[in-house]
């Protein structure tokens, strides 16, 4: 009994340590982002929805356009999905520090929490996400964005349902 307890402590020990990547670990990687930079403008992406199997489900073409008044900034988006459907979202958000903000939208519950460190961003928000048979579902968004150069940004965003991945999306964006 003791060896098994040990042993059930010891991997609930490991497991503590995991919580997974955090944005400090890519700040020494280029090209720097900054929020503040690359979402002050217009930005064009492009998006696949990815069921839980790994099945592309949902495709769509979105323009962005960012504005700032010092540490406070505006972020429109417009959606045309495959399916026919538009959408639009705008965000809110406010520079903490550096490396910290904060940011709102009207289908966010309460307010999203950001980081940026070196080339990554990652924002961690609960999403009230429209289906498209009506009505809406709660989801938990882990949101990565990758810059690969001076226009282009990788996203890719887990979705979650009471800890469970629900899908993935994965949204290339291109500064203009």
């Amino acid at each position: 009994m003791k060896k098994i307890c040990a042993a059930v402590t010891g991997v609930a020990f490991l497991l503590s340590g995991c919580d997974g990547a955090t944005t400090e670990d890519y700040a020494n990687q280029k090209p720097k982002m900054d929020i503040r930079e690359y979402f002050n403008g217009p930005i064009e992406a492009w998006g696949v929805l990815y069921t839980f199997t790994g099945k592309a489900d949902l495709q769509f073409y979105a323009t962005m356009q960012g504005s700032w008044d010092g540490n406070s900034g505006t972020l429109k988006e417009h959606f045309t999905y495959s399916d026919g459907r538009v959408d639009e979202r705008t965000w809110k958000i406010t520079i903490i520090d550096d490396h910290h903000f904060t940011a709102t939208a009207g289908d966010v519950v309460g307010v999203a929490k950001g980081s940026q460190h070196g080339n990554t961003v990652n924002m961690k928000y609960v999403l009230d996400a429209k289906r498209s048979s009506g009505g809406s579902i709660k989801l938990t968004m882990d949101d990565w964005m990758y810059r690969v150069d001076d226009k282009m940004i990788i996203n890719r965003i887990k979705m979650k349902k009471f800890g469970l991945a629900v899908s993935e999306l994965v949204v290339t964006m291109r500064k203009k």
